[in-house]
């Protein structure tokens, strides 16, 4: 049986192996028309016509019958689905396969024949359960474009029905269902939208009627440039008590967009830029100004030219407050409804991949989030995922990043990645922000040089208007005529400052006449504008702001001392007066420093208040999911004075973290638990939480700065002693392991050894951590010269090991194995060494763990360079640069460098060399140094520089203990290659 897709996607699984039948664009829209005409011959030459307009009658009837053989062979001989005939071809709906369009079709008859309640829902939401999306979906033609619009105008009818039905029949579920499957196809729809208001109110749901009314209004204003229908606008007052002479708080100004003037040259910038990418040069065009300036305004107007023109505008602001996980603004844009339809094309294993940062609509929720940090290597394959999840659709992509200044570094490193993968992609990143006022280069500084450098990068500098442009701005918003504004009084209050200009106008100020007194800032302009709404608004602003990002209404309605309809009014009288704004279903301020100065008015002793009902709010509201908002509750109990719980959510904000490979956020989250609980009264429990965030800070320190950094050594050394002083006996062996792989990759070989030896000593056979153990031991044995004692450990080490990985990461058996061969060949049994050396890299290679085929690659290219085999060091060291490359392992990749550069015989090998030793040296590890160093004074031609090399290998093994290689160098010394 075949699984085909072709609304919403185009696919073609063989559901008995789960593999991609075809990959054929043209059988699957051959399917995808003889389906939609199911029962109904069609005519061969028609169809010809349609698929090959360019091409001759003949030509084209040639074509058409090598798509039919395709097909045939893709249904099986003995499938019958298929009538052709000299002429005509018919598809029969047999129920042989998995077609969702066929189900759609099938379901949609019946509901839309049947007169029975009842029969009209089940079949109605069974057809629009299998709509995901246009018909063939980045396919073009004629043909198409009038098939897509038949399927999607039934689909659109079907929601009609079912609603209607529904809704007589008091089942609001399914009307609301139903209702948001509309929206989803026609996001213009108000006649919908006023159902689906109505179907919220019938089921209690006011916050929901009002922000469906929210979000129309938005997307009709900013994208249109209308209101919506007074029809809509009495519906909402009627919800909100309004309908009968009630005086609404506050003007509905939702008609009267914002004027953009003075703009018109950096809006052609942004046109421009955006042409390009949609032409195939994608790039990054970043907007710099200050707070208040107008950069947001102005990327709105190119978000709303997009859409219009039929592309694709995914749009995410970051927060200087925390409570945020890394990648949050990927994960906004990958919400863009748009983009999640999309994800129905890409291949189950990639749609998988993006599913871990959003999961797909209706997809059930993981409450037992992550079991631990993820493989860093896998990030690579992650951040494919992603950028296939956002480059899915046939649209050019605009992806929007409003205040870049307080992006995590996750997302800046997943939109270099994008570039560098998507080359052409028609892609263009726009982001806003501050100017850095500091003389610290920060990691946005950073981020956006080596976009400099890649000529990636468009750089714009927004400034405040003139005199002139701010009298004509204020004009325009108060509708007075420029020379009855009070220019000079209206200019020194704003400084010609878009966002203060548009408040000052909006706020009960007279711009016509200087006020008494004459001073009026930009930050009492802001405080008027919140002054002026009820004292529920106020409330709601001070708790909202104290969200410290945008926020749902739940989550006010939970906190407040405000009643359900209160709360809710309060809301909409702020996004009447355009406090805030609507943003796919949730709310924010509609500028930063409104936030802020709504924070600023709530008392410091009522803040604590409301940051504790919203800590306990988002516990209530997220029961059994946590894992989802635990940064943001751990942000809330850490404001309101709680460190305890504070603590608690920081350690799972960072496990989820570590699960996405975010590994530089999760140890942010960790470090701000560990500042916590230093305040926290001494104690075997605090102690005791010490430890567990040691042992969970150390693999992400791993993967972010490597074994060599101090910054795990310290943390591995205070492990121990805390495990040492709880007496946890099994965990102070795993942080003593840890030290250990510190201390050697330091190439500090005796310390290593007596940390190995103390790990032995505390474990027996049969413990968990005992083959780790000998592992360590073996290894700083073989590097201190001690061959036998090295091969003891490593025989009892490996005999020990299951499926087990070893605190580093890697596979227990792979890795011992690989390195045992080492000392295999120091003994003097090269046959087997090499043997071995392959069995392990075999091996690494059937668990499909790139961390371990890397480990493996690297040790098998150092045995094969002691065997002196030239052409297997290069092409296994090739390899190796190669994965290092695409999974980010530097430090292997260095050592891939290094054997490659001695294997090379185009005589480039001593620069090569040269820089991975550099390189290595620049990360701290010291580790093999004499080895490496012996490896350069070999290839060297100049021979001073290799005596000088030798002498310093000598020297570093003699001052590291690092006794292994002294054979090795006197061989090389002599010239004679190690065999």
């Amino acid at each position: 049986m075949l699984v085909i897709r072709l609304l919403g996607s185009q696919a073609v699984i063989d559901a008995t192996i789960g593999t991609i039948a075809t990959r054929s664009a043209r059988t699957v829209a051959l399917l995808g028309l003889l389906v939609t005409r199911v029962g109904v011959p069609q005519d061969r030459a028609a169809i010809a016509g349609a698929f090959w307009p360019r091409s001759g009658d003949a030509q084209a009837l040639t074509n058409l019958r090598r798509e039919l053989y395709q097909l045939r062979r893709l249904l099986g001989d003995a499938d019958d689905s298929l009538e052709i005939t000299s002429t005509q071809i018919c598809w029969r709906d047999r129920d042989r396969h998995d077609i969702d369009l066929a189900t759609f079709l099938r379901e949609e008859r019946l509901a839309q024949a049947n007169g029975d309640a009842s029969a009209v829902v089940e079949h109605g939401m069974a057809a629009l359960a299998t709509y995901a999306g246009p018909l063939l979906p980045g396919l073009d033609g004629e043909w198409l474009d009038d098939l897509r619009e038949e399927v999607r105008g039934r689909c659109v009818a079907l929601c009609d029905r079912v609603s209607r039905v529904a809704m007589a029949d008091g089942r609001t579920e399914v009307v609301v269902s139903a209702l948001r499957k509309l929206i989803s196809i026609d996001r213009y729809d108000e006649r919908a939208y006023r159902m689906l208001m109505r179907a919220y109110a019938a089921q209690g749901d006011r916050a929901s009627a009002i922000g469906a009314y929210h979000r129309l209004a938005t997307t009709l204003e900013g994208e249109l440039g209308v209101a919506p229908d007074r029809r809509t606008t009495a519906v909402l007052d009627q919800l909100l008590g309004y309908a009968d002479g009630g005086a609404s708080p506050g003007a509905d100004t939702r008609g009267a967009p914002t004027v953009l003037m003075a703009r018109e040259a950096e809006l052609n910038v942004l046109v421009a830029a955006w042409r390009r990418a949609a032409g195939g040069e994608p790039g990054v065009l970043l907007i710099r100004g200050e707070p208040g300036v107008g950069k947001s305004r102005l990327v709105g107007e190119l978000v709303a030219r997009v859409r219009r023109e039929g592309g694709v505008a995914a749009v995410s602001r970051c927060f200087d407050t925390g409570g945020r996980l890394s990648l949050a603004p990927v994960a906004d844009w990958l919400r863009e409804p748009v983009l999640m339809r999309s994800r129905g094309r890409l291949e189950q294993p990639w749609r998988e991949q993006a599913a871990l940062l959003v999961p797909e609509e209706g997809a059930a929720a993981d409450v037992t989030g992550p079991s631990g940090a993820r493989d860093l290597w896998q990030r690579h394959r992650f951040f494919e995922g992603l950028t296939r999840a956002l480059l899915a659709g046939a649209s050019p992509v605009l992806l929007v990043l409003d205040n870049l200044q307080w992006s995590d570094p996750d997302t800046l490193s997943f939109v270099r990645f994008l570039f560098n993968v998507a080359p052409r992609a028609p892609l263009l990143v726009v982001a806003t922000a501050r100017p850095n006022l500091t003389a610290t280069p920060t990691d946005t500084d950073q981020w956006l040089s080596v976009l400099r450098d890649d000529h990636l990068l468009t750089e714009m500098s927004l400034a405040p208007l003139d005199l002139s442009e701010t009298t004509a701005l204020a004009a325009a918003l108060t509708g007075q005529q420029r020379q009855t504004v009070a220019a000079e009084f209206v200019y020194a209050a704003t400084s010609g400052f878009p966002l203060y200009i548009v408040e000052a106008a909006r706020s009960s100020l007279d711009l016509s006449r200087v006020p008494p007194g004459g001073g009026v800032g930009w930050r009492s302009i802001l405080r008027k504008r919140i002054q002026e709404t009820s004292p529920a608004a106020r409330e709601v602003a001070g708790l909202a702001a104290a969200v410290g990002r945008d926020f749902a209404i739940p989550l006010i309605v939970e906190a407040s001392d405000l009643g359900a309809e209160s709360a809710v009014a309060a809301v909409d009288e702020l996004w009447r007066r355009r406090l805030i704004r609507e943003v796919g279903g949730r709310y924010e301020f509609t500028h930063e420093l409104l936030r802020q100065v709504a924070y600023e008015s709530v008392t410091p002793a009522r803040r604590w208040l409301l940051h504790r009902r919203l800590a306990q709010a988002l516990e209530l509201l997220w029961s059994g999911r946590t894992d989802a908002v635990a940064a943001q509750i751990a942000q809330q109990y850490r404001s309101a004075g709680n460190p305890e719980r504070a603590v608690r959510y920081y350690r799972r904000a960072a496990l989820v973290a570590a699960g996405i490979y975010a590994h530089e956020e999760a140890l942010a989250l960790l470090d701000a638990a560990r500042e916590l609980l230093a305040g926290m009264p001494a104690g075997r429990d605090r102690d005791g939480d010490e430890l567990a965030l040691l042992e969970e800070s150390i693999p992400p320190i791993n993967a972010c700065y490597g074994y060599s950094s101090p910054r795990l050594r310290l943390a591995c050394e205070r492990a121990v002693e805390l495990a040492d002083l709880l007496g946890h006996r099994s965990r102070m062996v795993t942080a003593t392991v840890g030290l250990w792989a510190s201390r050697f990759v330091e190439g500090r070989m005796t310390e290593s050894y007596e940390v190995a030896e103390r790990a032995v000593s505390l474990v027996e056979a049969g413990d968990e951590r005992f083959g780790q153990a000998h592992f360590s031991l073996a290894g700083s044995a073989l590097h201190l010269g001690r061959i036998d004692s090295a091969i003891e450990h490593f025989t009892i080490g490996y005999r020990a090991m299951g499926e087990e990985s070893l605190s580093v990461g890697t596979r227990a058996r792979v890795h011992t194995a690989a390195w045992w061969a080492h000392a295999l060949w120091f003994a003097g049994d090269t046959r087997r060494a090499a043997s071995m050396a392959a069995e392990a890299t075999a091996e690494a290679r059937a668990t499909g763990h790139r961390y371990s085929i890397v480990v493996a690659l690297a040790y098998e290219a150092i045995t094969r360079q002691l065997l002196g085999e030239r052409d297997a060091c290069a092409a296994v060291s090739a390899e190796l640069q190669d994965l290092c490359a695409r999974h980010q392992f530097s430090y292997y990749g260095e050592w891939g460098r290094i054997l490659g550069g001695w294997a090379s015989e185009d005589g480039g090998g001593t620069r090569v060399i040269d820089q991975g030793l550099t390189n290595l040296r620049v990360q701290g590890a010291r580790a093999r140094q004499p080895y490496w160093l012996g490896l350069l004074a070999a290839t060297t031609p100049d021979p001073d520089r290799a005596g000088r090399l030798f002498a310093q290998a000598f020297a570093d093994a003699e001052s590291q203990a690092e006794q292994l290689w002294v054979p090795v160098l006197v061989l090389m010394q002599n010239g004679a290659t190690p065999g």
